[in-house]
C-alpha cells in the first residue's frame, strides 16, 4: 500500500487509471466492466479501492438503507461514479454531489466511458475543496 498522499495527487492517479483503461477498452462497453478493470488498475498502483460501497443515509440520527452505494471509493477519500451513456445528464452530477454530501467527502469524479476522447466524459466534482492551481491557469 502506497503511504498517504494528497487529495490532489490521489486524483491525478484516478484520472490517468481512467485514461489508461478507456484507451485499452475504447467506448462501447457496460458500465461494470468499466468498473472491474479501473479498480484493478488502481490497485495495480497500490491504491486501495471498494467496490460498491454501501452509502447509507442518515436523517436525524436514524439510519436508512437507501441502496445507494458508490460505483468505486479509492483511498477512504474519492468517489468515482461511472456511466457509459450516449452523454451526462444533469441528474447524474446531482446524484455525484449527493453520494458527497452523503459522505461527507469533498472530491468525486464522474467518468462517462461511452465517449470517443475520455477527456469529453471526464467530470471533477467538488464541495468545499478550493480549485487547485493547475485548474485557475485556463485562458
Amino acid at each position: 500500500m502506497i503511504a498517504k498522499m494528497d487529495i490532489e495527487q490521489l486524483g491525478k492517479q484516478v484520472v490517468d487509471a481512467a485514461m489508461l483503461v478507456h484507451r485499452e477498452l475504447g467506448p462501447g462497453l457496460l458500465e461494470s466492466s468499466y468498473e472491474q478493470c479501473l479498480a484493478f488498475e488502481l490497485g495495480r498502483c497500490g491504491i486501495a479501492v471498494e467496490r460498491q460501497k454501501a452509502l447509507p443515509l442518515v436523517y436525524q440520527g436514524m439510519k436508512i438503507d437507501g441502496g445507494y452505494r458508490v460505483d468505486l471509493l479509492v483511498a477512504e477519500r474519492v468517489i468515482i461514479e461511472l456511466k457509459a451513456v450516449e452523454r451526462i445528464e444533469p441528474i447524474h452530477r446531482a446524484q455525484v454531489l449527493a453520494y458527497l454530501r452523503l459522505s461527507k467527502l469533498q472530491l468525486a469524479y464522474l467518468v462517462n466511458f461511452n465517449v470517443r476522447l475520455l477527456s469529453e466524459g471526464l467530470h471533477r466534482v467538488v464541495l468545499g475543496l478550493p480549485e487547485p492551481a493547475w485548474r485557475s491557469r485556463r485562458p
